[in-house]
């Protein structure tokens, strides 16, 4: 999958054109990453294509400590970061990027691979919405 692909599903599945698309996925992976173990954040810069690398890259220290994060905490700065009207909101354009992130690490139900390494790491209530995610895409 090609950045724009990425970015294309993201802003169907949100419903926002790609520019948006863009600045919800840039927030998103920075709270995702933040909650990851750099190692863990470095395998999944791996796999993605060269524009988002960049990008789920951004501001990445390999000394960083994991941010312990929770759902309501998540939500909050990924609406805050990405300017969205209210947590609701920041919920479904953190489901569209999730959802795509899985469709991109060649996970159908959030649970394979790379994917499954990401989840491991998430706390109950963010796994949950993890595993929504998956649920809610449509699968090609």
């Amino acid at each position: 999958m090609k950045d724009r692909e990425f970015l294309r599903q993201v802003a169907a599945a949100f419903g926002c054109d790609e520019g948006r698309a863009e600045t919800v996925t840039f927030v998103v992976f920075e709270a995702l990453r933040q909650r990851l173990t750099p190692t863990e954040a470095s395998h999944v810069a791996a796999q993605l294509p060269h524009g988002l690398q960049r990008m789920w890259l951004e501001n990445e220290r390999a000394d960083r400590v994991v941010a312990r994060t929770h759902l309501a905490e998540f939500l909050g700065h990924v609406r805050q970061r990405a300017v969205l009207a209210d947590e609701h909101e920041a919920e479904r354009g953190t489901r569209a990027v999730f959802g795509a992130l899985q469709c991109l690490l060649g996970s159908p139900t959030g649970l394979e691979g790379e994917a499954w390494d990401v989840l491991s790491q998430l706390p109950k209530d963010l796994k949950r919405l993890w595993l929504e995610s998956a649920v809610a895409r449509p699968h090609a």
